[in-house]
């Protein structure tokens, strides 16, 4: 294991991953009681492959809290696309967490605030102690690369990562990851149903921060774009406003918070317990072996 390695895993974005990966042949793997584990089979694939590619010293698990934050109530729409968590999934959450506490490795959440906002937090609040790497398929985390912070988007397959720093970013995005942020302005998020400025995709608003670097100064030098763009900025200035400040990532959540808690103790015959006990797993070898460090 690296010394001061500091893991943080999106648990959401792991547990859908997973849960979505192995539901579309309508097989949920239920236990004895009739409970779904086929989301928390696909978990355990990612969060110990992440554990195994690596090496932390220390690991963090990140939860929303629910699904209404501070954004709904800056933005009605949020999120207003997304229908219900699947039946399926649903029993699959708090196992999930049990899971990590199984591990040892601390579930950190607080109501209001979504996941990423508690992942930007601890990243920001560890990043002079610890190297972080930031576990997710979430790519609005990208805003959070910063010296000492990486963030590894997962791809098809496990154990497919691609991972953005401070050294690769511009590289692969053509942009700073602090004009991430803006880029979400202008172009807006389907998936998070918030509009941007309509007819701005990604191409343009690259082209757009290229130039003027962010948001204000294209605002404040409008004159200089075309007659069009100029027109857009002002039938959609308050949708362009209000995308930018759902789009940014919140770094200074109310979370007290010890490292010395979150020590990776890769306690392998508690893990095991609870997976054959508890979920019912027994053929578990398949995520011990990731763990055991000989084999790493």
């Amino acid at each position: 294991m690296s010394d001061n390695r500091l893991l943080i895993v999106d648990g959401m974005a792991l547990l859908f991953r997973g849960f979505f990966a192995t539901s579309f042949t309508g097989n949920f793997m239920l236990n004895s009681k009739g409970v779904p584990r086929n989301g928390l089979f696909g978990f355990l694939n990612y969060f110990t492959d992440a554990i195994h590619t690596f090496q932390p010293s220390h690991v963090i698990c990140c939860w929303d809290m629910g699904s209404k934050t501070f954004r709904n109530e800056m933005y009605e729409g949020y999120k207003a696309n997304r229908g219900e968590a699947p039946v399926e999934l649903v029993p699959q959450f708090d196992l999930a967490k049990e899971l990590v506490s199984a591990f040892q490795v601390p579930n950190v959440g607080v109501v209001g605030y979504e996941a990423d906002d508690c992942i930007g937090t601890l990243a920001k609040q560890l990043q002079d102690e610890y190297k972080v790497t930031i576990v997710s398929g979430d790519q609005d985390l990208l805003q959070l690369v910063d010296k000492q912070i990486e963030v590894a988007i997962m791809k098809k397959g496990t154990g497919n990562y691609e991972v953005f720093s401070n050294e690769n970013f511009y590289e692969k995005k053509q942009l700073s990851p602090k004009q991430i942020v803006d880029l979400k302005g202008l172009m807006g998020d389907s998936a998070d149903n918030y509009p941007g400025i309509k007819g701005v995709g990604e191409k343009t608003a690259i082209k757009l921060l290229k130039e003027f670097e962010t948001i204000d100064r294209m605002l404040e030098e409008r004159s200089s774009l075309t007659k069009g763009m100029q027109k857009k900025l002002e039938q959609y200035e308050e949708e362009l406003e209000i995308s930018r400040k759902l789009a940014e990532i919140l770094t200074e959540v109310p979370i007290e918070f010890s490292a010395d808690t979150a020590v990776w103790k890769n306690d392998l015959e508690q893990i095991t317990r609870f997976l054959q006990e508890e979920l019912e797993f027994h053929n578990t070898d398949r995520w011990l072996k990731k763990l055991t460090k000989e084999l790493a």
